[in-house]
């Protein structure tokens, strides 16, 4: 029983950590709550934005492509997609502006994920 509390603590830590360095990452800031529902919502948040931030990571370590999560959070700042909706079918359509190679790579990895 001792040992499964080390191991248990252990795992909180690691998870602790992941946290950190996500907020970090993603420039979230600590935010303090007192209301049960705002802290369960900033947990869920702050979960979900870890596990995209890894899911990511995993992407491109898995298509060996050369960026960091980092650099590739950087460049999509710079990609924008325009909807359109044509009068005579109605259905909106999107359509991404010009990118560079990089973008262009990233963006079929990502597209090639989903």
């Amino acid at each position: 029983m001792p040992n499964e509390i080390i191991g248990q603590y252990g795992n909180l830590l690691q998870i602790e950590k992941g946290l950190s360095d996500v907020q970090t990452d993603l420039r979230i800031r600590p935010i303090c709550h007192r209301l049960r529902h705002r802290i369960e919502a900033h947990i869920c948040l702050s979960f979900t934005a870890y596990t995209v931030y890894k899911e990511l990571e995993r992407i491109l370590k898995q298509a060996r492509f050369a960026l960091s999560v980092e650099k590739a959070t950087e460049i999509t700042q710079n990609i924008y997609e325009l909807e359109i909706i044509l009068p005579q079918s109605l259905q909106p359509r999107k359509i991404i502006l010009k990118t560079d190679d990089l973008q262009t790579g990233l963006l079929q990895i990502i597209q090639k994920n989903i």
